[in-house]
């Protein structure tokens, strides 16, 4: 089965912000190439989508997974679609009031 990855627009947000504080604190090619890593590592999940800790939730499929021990990418699969939810930084609470506003 084809899988698509569909990000929501706080989930770009989220991509855009991380560049900007990466690349304020190290500069412009750490930030291009770390963030380049996240996304090769979210678009590996159109091979194999049930990867990741399965969050008991409101929002149905929800599963959080970690990326060098520093990202955790909340998403959900919906038919053919991976719905990218947040990229969140270690340490930012990811409740379900936060994921659910994204999802209006």
């Amino acid at each position: 089965m084809a899988y698509r990855i569909v990000y929501l627009p706080d989930a770009v947000a989220d991509l855009d912000k991380l560049y900007l504080d990466i690349s304020l604190a190290a500069g412009a090619k750490t930030a291009d190439d770390f963030l380049e890593g996240v996304i090769a590592f979210i678009y590996a999940l159109e091979m194999f989508p049930a990867r990741g800790t399965v969050r008991d939730s409101r929002i149905p499929g929800l599963r959080i997974i970690g990326y060098r021990r520093s990202i955790s990418v909340a998403f959900s699969v919906r038919g053919d679609d991976i719905v990218i939810l947040g990229v969140f930084r270690r340490g930012q609470n990811i409740s379900d009031q936060i994921l659910e506003g994204r999802l209006v």
